[in-house]
């Protein structure tokens, strides 16, 4: 792996690396990769890409070209104003949704950028319908549809209502149906079904349009559950698609930081805010330049860890909001020194443990990454 690139194109990534006190790796070519093993699965379903929150943090300017340069058609994120930051780095004729839909103040921004809506209920259906009748054209719409999620989408009256109405369509090109599955991370959970087949169901009544029922997870259950679009978002980017099982898809990130202390402790000595931890003999241990303003939860740190060539580097104490402190017990005395960097996130250890670690979630973890880190983004040479 080479880096063809270092990337600092918004204040969010213009920390240089002689300052930072942390780099953050982006591997470009595995999120590639990711979504070509994604579509390997689908036959001829058409697979998405969702790139909300920033690319789930990790820099939607870098990331949104390279899917598009692997085929992605279709792009999804969660507010207009992020469907208007990513319209600047897609062809122009690439589709971008908007998952919440819009605002009513929002609505005719949206679609004058060519920003398809979700909507999500009577109420955004009949502020589209004004608003087609206003421009005096059909706008590209889609309805999403509660399954049993109890989130987003019409309910099964709401559905009811479109069917004995259908008026209340007018003015509205419906090109897709969706849903979104509660629990497809455990494939032998009974929702996965019932939710399938009330989707089928509700969408049979519903004009005539392209479906789309999985995100990540739902993608590995099954053809059953691909039907006409997928839209991953987290898979993308490395996470685990399922709770159980090896993890088919390519790490994406990396993340080094810096050594600020060191220091040589005695038995009954404590460390960190509360004094939690306290050495049971002499030890060394290590301030490094990363803490919960960084992404890292202060409630994980018990079993958290970094690493330095192989070597564990357990967190000791309390994580704080700019740094966090880890034994050295296990290197050799002068293989580290003061601004030697360890590893928080590598191909070993990624998103996953770390939050196993804090008791969450790897998109949590994504998403949380902070923006004080150098940035680094990576192609296969």
């Amino acid at each position: 792996m080479a880096v063809v690139n270092t990337v600092s194109s918004s204040a969010r990534t213009m920390w240089p690396a002689s300052r930072a006190g942390a780099v953050l790796t982006v591997n470009l070519s595995a999120i590639a990769e990711n979504y070509r093993y994604l579509v390997s699965r689908l036959g001829k379903t058409a697979c998405a890409a969702v790139v909300k929150a920033d690319a789930y943090g990790l820099g939607v300017a870098q990331v949104a070209p390279v899917l598009e340069n692997v085929g992605a058609k279709h792009f999804f994120v969660a507010h207009v104003d992020e469907g208007l930051a990513l319209r600047p780095y897609l062809s122009p004729h690439t589709s971008i949704t908007v998952l919440h839909g819009p605002r009513p103040e929002a609505a005719e921004v949206c679609v004058r950028n060519n920003l398809r809506p979700v909507l999500n209920s009577l109420e955004q259906i009949a502020v589209l319908r004004n608003l087609a009748a206003k421009i005096g054209k059909p706008l590209d719409v889609a309805i999403q549809l509660d399954t049993g999620m109890s989130r987003f989408g019409l309910s099964e009256a709401d559905i009811d209502t479109l069917a004995a109405s259908p008026e209340l369509l007018t003015g509205l090109s419906v090109s897709l149906v969706m849903s979104h599955l509660a629990c497809a991370d455990t494939p032998e959970n009974p929702a996965n079904t019932m939710q399938r087949e009330r989707f089928e169901a509700y969408a049979h009544v519903l004009p005539k349009a392209a479906l789309s029922l999985s995100a990540s997870s739902g993608i590995f259950l099954g053809p059953q559950f691909h039907f006409d679009l997928v839209r991953p978002g987290a898979a993308l980017y490395g996470v685990a698609p399922q709770n159980e099982g090896d993890n088919p898809l390519k790490p994406v990130v990396g993340l080094q930081a810096h050594i600020l202390q060191i220091r040589h402790l005695s038995k009954g000595d404590r460390v960190g805010y509360g004094l939690t931890w306290q050495a049971s003999g002499p030890c060394r241990v290590a301030t490094i330049a990363t803490g919960y303003a960084d992404g890292f939860a202060r409630a994980g740190a018990a079993a958290g860890c970094a690493w330095y060539k192989g070597y564990r580097l357990p967190i000791l104490g309390r994580i704080s909001m700019d740094s966090m402190t880890v034994d050295l017990s296990a290197v050799p005395e002068g293989l580290l020194e003061e601004d030697s960097m360890v590893e928080l996130l590598n191909e070993s250890y990624g998103v996953a443990a770390v939050a196993k670690a804090e008791g969450t979630i790897g998109y949590e973890v994504l998403t949380s990454l902070g923006r004080r880190y150098h940035r680094v983004y990576t192609a296969a040479a």
